[in-house]
């Protein structure tokens, strides 16, 4: 099934998704009794033809979109998965909105087990999954259209309850009423609704109509759970009789268990097992704490015959040498850039490093397996892809896909660390619990140690750039010659989404610059290195941008031009890219003076359908970098939710700082050598600086907004440290390229 599996378009290749997106999707809908309330989903249509009913089956308790039960709650079931950057919010509000529900009565749940009903629409729809800042695009159309479903069969329940006209009763704050003075809640009439036909094309409502998408006042309904502690993660859940097992794995990358003696470990009080699985050795323990002192206990000898033993610098002085050569292939060409590069006036030339990077999410990784009474597996965890998970437990436990029933957990933080090809954690609980013969429930658990070292990084690369200038200072020549790892290599996606020798998620950001370039070559060349590495936070754009939009500024002070005219004068077909310059840098007061010692800089970036442009402010102080005010700007098609806009620009904001100013994976003879927050440094919260996010208005269907806020801060703050001191930033993090 994974090799036939379509590419998750959305985490990897958005932006030509974006080109051929349908601007309309037929869906079939369903409805269903359960406990004596209503359940609504739709299907694609062509889905639908092939999967008629909505039965429920082991892997999907959950069918469809919304539930409505007879105690008067609304549960929201999500395709997507929440990690923090509130779809759930989003999604919500979408159904909300058609159905008039109150929202005190609102509830969401991660859904999963049935890809007709969950599929991504952006990746295709063959596969559920959430990535590529393709929440809101996916959820759209359907999640409205349920909740418009769901409001007219609750007005038709209620026409036929009161024997009166279905265009007499009203919907509002999760009642319904008739001017006659009867009223009921949606749970009075949610059982007779699951009774009445569902409308195939229920109408929308118009723009103006609506009160909740787009509402400035509308505040997430998660906040307060995730403030005071009770809101339940993974790495909270305790099942009865469950075991904590964690794992050792290989010290260098592509190592294996040579042997072990697991005399130490069992020795320790609590400890129950000691397992061989395929990534290491598991410590099966009573408590978290057994475990641990468990594993310390253990005795494993490992098989380095084919482990990576090359340290980051000796990497990345290989990806310089294969940047001067020429590219193994080509992303996008057009005209003849050398012929161009060798005629210009002009011409500039700069390479950029750029380091491994860790996701550093605040929950570590974990999952939990457990096999029913029934035969039926049950995995509690951060499903990020949920279809990919299912069939890699289902391997493993030698079951039936749908004997394998996924509980979608919300996880503090991935940043896409919980999309992994082979399964990663997942696979190691459903291992663990299989060796010890499915006796008990077994949480993995890793330790953020582990979760350091344990590998799946931003990958390190290279950019070798070469631009020439005509003699008005006009940009009519570019090569960027990219070197690094490709993410998708060896895994499902490779066959579909590597195309004559380009991963578009190393180009992207890259190849599809917006600026008016005559002739233009990108360039890719792929490395095989033992590093695992996997997407991360707005993946391609997180270097592409920055070497981009820093080399722009180099080639606008070349030409003596101011960097936000330089750039406005190339974008003339780009017009959101335009709207968005613009609007930073009048917000900004680009044109206005600075006080004595401050200095600007701009980047400007698309990455998943929307567009985001920054403005630093900042001065030097001690030879480091004080950054005083941040203004961006964000084209992101109709927004759903503006206060998570902002949050979500604020916080891609604050992740890009803190990636480009300290955040540094080395390894050193193939070891890894930051393991905690006190040697790898995201921001810390003293150091954030105010951000103000103004959002640009369109008409258009939502697109991201995840990762879009994160790659063009990077550059900005590059830029604005040039103006202050004409030292330009090529190497990150920018501490190291300071040396501060």
């Amino acid at each position: 099934m994974l090799a036939k599996m379509d590419p998750p378009k959305g985490l990897a290749a958005l932006e030509a998704a974006w080109d051929a997106r349908p601007t309309r999707r037929t869906f079939l809908i369903g409805a269903a009794a359960a406990a004596g309330g209503l359940v609504v989903g739709l299907r694609p249509l062509d889905a639908a033809r092939a999967s008629e009913t909505a039965a429920a089956s082991p892997a999907n308790p959950l069918i469809g979109y919304i539930r409505i039960t007879p105690d008067n709650r609304v549960t929201v079931l999500s395709s997507q998965f929440d990690m923090g950057q509130g779809v759930y919010h989003g999604i919500a509000t979408l159904v909300v909105e058609e159905l008039e529900a109150d929202w005190s009565q609102v509830d969401v749940q991660g859904a999963a087990g049935d890809v007709t009903l969950y599929g991504n629409i952006l990746w295709g729809g063959t596969a559920q999954g959430t990535g590529g800042s393709t929440s809101m695009a996916t959820s759209w159309e359907r999640y409205r259209k349920a909740g418009a479903a769901a409001r007219a069969m609750l007005v038709a329940a209620a026409a036929e309850a009161w024997d009166v006209p279905g265009d007499q009763i009203s919907v509002a704050a999760g009642v319904l009423s008739h001017p006659d003075g009867r009223r009921a809640s949606f749970g009075d009439m949610a059982g007779r609704a699951a009774e009445m036909a569902p409308p195939q094309d229920p109408p929308l409502k118009a723009r103006g109509q609506w009160s909740q998408i787009g509402n400035e006042a509308l505040r997430r309904f998660d906040s307060a759970g995730k403030t005071n502690g009770s809101h339940r993660f993974t790495i909270d859940v305790a099942l009865p009789g469950m075991l904590t097992a964690v794992v050792a794995h290989p010290p260098r990358f592509g190592a294996r268990v040579a042997s072990f003696d697991a005399g130490g470990a069992l020795a320790v009080k609590g400890v129950t097992d000691v397992v061989q699985i395929p990534r290491g050795v598991a410590v099966v323990a009573e408590s978290t704490w057994a475990a641990l002192k468990g594993r310390e206990a253990l005795s494993v000898a490992w098989d380095e015959s084919e482990a990576e033993t090359r340290g980051s610098r000796e990497i990345l002085d290989t990806y310089h040498r294969l940047a001067s050569e020429p590219p193994k292939a080509i992303a996008r060409a057009e005209g003849d850039a050398a012929g161009a590069l060798a005629s210009s006036a002009q011409t500039l030339e700069a390479s950029y490093e750029f380091p491994y990077l860790a996701h550093a999410a605040l929950e570590p990784m974990n999952a939990i397996a457990a096999m029913s009474e029934a035969g039926e597996l049950e995995v509690w965890g951060g499903h990020q892809i949920p279809t990919l998970y299912q069939y890699i437990a289902a391997q493993i436990a030698e079951l039936p896909p749908e004997r394998v029933r996924l509980h979608v957990m919300t996880t503090g933080g991935s940043f896409g660390r919980r999309a992994v090809a082979d399964g990663d954690v997942v696979a190691e609980a459903v291992a663990v619990a299989k060796a010890i013969g499915w006796r008990a429930p077994v949480k993995v658990q890793w330790t953020r140690e582990d979760d350091m070292a344990g590998g799946r990084y931003r990958p390190a690369y290279v950019h070798r750039l070469r631009a020439g200038l005509d003699e008005e200072g006009n940009l009519v020549a570019w090569e960027n010659h990219i070197v690094g790892q490709s993410i998708l290599a060896g895994t499902p996606f490779e066959a579909a989404m590597v195309q004559n020798g380009i991963d578009y998620t190393s180009v992207e950001g890259a190849s599809n610059l917006p600026y008016a370039v005559p002739n233009l070559s990108v360039g890719l060349t792929s490395t095989d290195v033992g590093v695992p590495v996997l997407w991360w936070r707005a993946v391609g754009s997180t270097h592409t941008a920055f070497a981009v939009e820093a080399f722009i500024d180099e080639l606008a002070a070349a030409a003596g031009k101011d960097p936000y005219a330089f750039r406005m004068a190339m974008l003339a077909d780009h017009p959101r890219h335009r709207a968005v310059l613009q609007t930073a840098a009048e917000k900004a007061g680009w044109a206005e003076p600075l006080p004595e010692g401050r200095h600007r800089g701009l980047a400007l970036h698309e990455s998943f359908g929307s567009v985001v442009a920054h403005v630093v402010e900042l001065a030097m102080e001690g030879g480091a970098p004080v950054i005083h005010r941040v203004v961006a700007a964000v084209e992101c098609g109709t927004v759903v939710n503006p206060d998570v806009v902002r949050a979500q620009i604020e916080g891609g904001t604050a992740f890009g700082l803190g990636a480009i100013m300290a955040e540094e994976l080395t390894l050193e003879a193939g070891r890894v050598q930051e393991t905690n927050y006190d040697a790898y440094t995201p921001l810390r919260i003293d150091q954030a600086p105010a951000v103000e996010v103004h959002i640009v208005p369109s008409d258009a269907r939502p697109s991201g907004v995840g990762e879009p806020g994160l790659p063009s801060i990077g550059p900005a703050v590059a830029n604005a440290i040039a103006a202050a001191t004409g030292r330009r930033v090529r190497q990150l993090p920018i501490r190291k390229a300071l040396d501060v």
